[in-house]
């Protein structure tokens, strides 16, 4: 039908985008930790991508996190090397992540 977004795939790949409020004596370091985060969370079946992002006058981050799916998503974050980064990312951070959950519908 005419005006119809394609559909992706039939659930569509799941994102989660967390505000986040960093300790500024922490972003540093936060940023480089993050690198090196990315390396474990990448092995996870069904990864895609996972991003820091920064305004542009350094104020404000997200972290962007792509899985094929709700469900790999969800087995990630049921083991222990999520609860080990998750620890750690936490220490960076003035109060806790603040996520919302997306499906992509269009590309």
């Amino acid at each position: 039908m005419a005006g119809e977004l394609p559909v992706v795939n039939e659930k569509g790949t799941f994102v989660a985008i967390s505000e986040i409020e960093l300790k500024k004596e922490s972003m540093k370091e936060f940023k480089e930790w993050f690198v090196e985060s990315n390396r474990v969370v990448s092995k996870f079946d069904g990864f895609i991508a996972r991003r820091l992002l920064e305004s542009q006058d350094g104020s404000k981050h997200r972290i962007i996190v792509m899985f094929r799916d709700r469900e790999s998503f969800s087995r990630m974050h049921q083991t222990q090397e999520h609860a080990a980064l998750h620890a750690k990312a936490v220490t960076f951070m003035s109060r806790p992540p603040q996520p919302t959950f997306y499906n992509v519908v269009a590309e």
